[in-house]
């Protein structure tokens, strides 16, 4: 059987990959939980089976890489795997408790985990952050148990392990879950140096305009290069509600404009946005006025969210931003947007 390095060196002879010591180091320690999950299990009456071994959390910044690793890992796995993006699974998880309170179980969770215990011996977890109370309050024992039940978890997030869940409500009651990442799963940081995402645009453009078919298409394919045609609707929890981005992978997100300002959405929404997605692929921005004010504020809002956190803007709009709003209350303060928005197509804008 082939090794994750073999398979990674072979598609790096093919120029599919550019080689990177800090992510061949990071397949070492996935080939040790493939290696020991290939391990037959042979149970005897006198014969224990051996303990299933230690899961990871690989850390590290955006476009390191570590999606690309996690697909060649799960790719890869001689047992029932499932990768799946951690919101994703949250969601899941409490879909599954709610029924089970109505069927009247009273510890909800129980019956949860161990039908996930059931259906797979290793679950792969793209980008881990915790940003809802309900998520914070139940993860802890929901690992415990899947990996008491003997369940391998593999994990990537952009944060380590102490800043997850970082100033959340009732923080304290988080912190044993830390303390048992550290405990029961290799704790490893994936330190490359290239962002690869950010090199997939280099010398790319970032804002098409007119709005018609060629920048539809243009759009697309900015975002098939960054997402390989892997995305999926993306749930966002903002104080009890729920912001959907429609389509969303490994941090590049894609929505069109009256998705998000066409909503009655506000600073708190953007800014877990602005938190979840490293790269924003945001389409048909019309020309605004009077005629469109609460949107034309939500925009202005949603760029100053994205401006502060860095994110990379992809955007097609009816106009180049000095154009976009020309007439109405608010063309003054629309200037610093339209500057923004023109800064952040700079190349270097997001290394300043």
């Amino acid at each position: 059987m082939k090794s994750l390095l073999d398979i990674y060196s072979e598609r790096v002879a093919l120029g599919e990959l550019t080689a990177d010591p800090a992510q061949e180091l990071a397949l070492e320690r996935l080939e040790r939980i493939r290696s020991a999950l290939a391990v037959p299990v042979r149970k005897g009456l006198f014969r224990k089976a051996p303990p299933p071994p230690l899961g990871l959390y690989l850390w590290g910044g955006v476009g390191r890489g570590k999606s690309m690793l996690m697909d060649l890992f799960v790719e890869a796995s001689p047992v029932a795997a499932r990768r799946v993006h951690f919101h994703a699974f949250m969601q899941e998880i409490h879909a599954g408790m709610h029924k089970a309170r109505q069927d009247g179980v009273e510890d909800a969770l129980k019956p949860v985990a161990q039908s996930v215990i059931a259906a797979v011996k290793l679950l792969a977890f793209d980008e881990m952050q915790i940003t809802d109370i309900t998520d914070a309050m139940i993860v802890g024992r929901l690992f415990e148990m899947l990996m008491d039940g003997g369940v391998v978890i593999v994990t990537t997030s952009n944060r380590v392990p102490d800043d997850l869940y970082k100033d959340g409500l009732n923080r304290q009651l988080f912190l044993p879950f830390i303390d048992l990442l550290k405990d029961r799963m290799e704790v490893a940081e994936l330190a490359s140096p290239t962002d690869y995402r950010q090199d997939r645009m280099s010398g790319s453009p970032v804002y098409f305009t007119p709005n018609g078919p060629d920048a539809r298409a243009q759009i697309e394919a900015v975002w098939q290069k960054l997402t390989h045609g892997k995305a999926a609707p993306h749930d966002l929890f903002v104080k009890g509600r729920t912001v959907t981005l429609p389509g969303y992978h490994n941090g590049v997100a894609r929505a069109r404009f009256f998705d998000l300002c066409g909503a009655p959405l506000g600073p708190a929404d953007y800014l877990v946005i602005a938190d979840a997605a490293r790269v924003l692929v945001l389409e048909d921005i019309p020309r605004l006025s009077r005629n469109n004010f609460n949107e034309a504020k939500r925009f202005v809002t949603l760029i100053d969210a994205l401006y502060e956190a860095r994110v990379q803007l992809i955007a097609s709009a009816a106009a180049q931003p000095e154009m976009l709003y020309v007439e109405g209350e608010g063309t003054f303060e629309f200037e610093r947007t339209a500057s923004r928005l023109r800064e952040m197509q700079s190349a270097d804008w997001r290394k300043a």
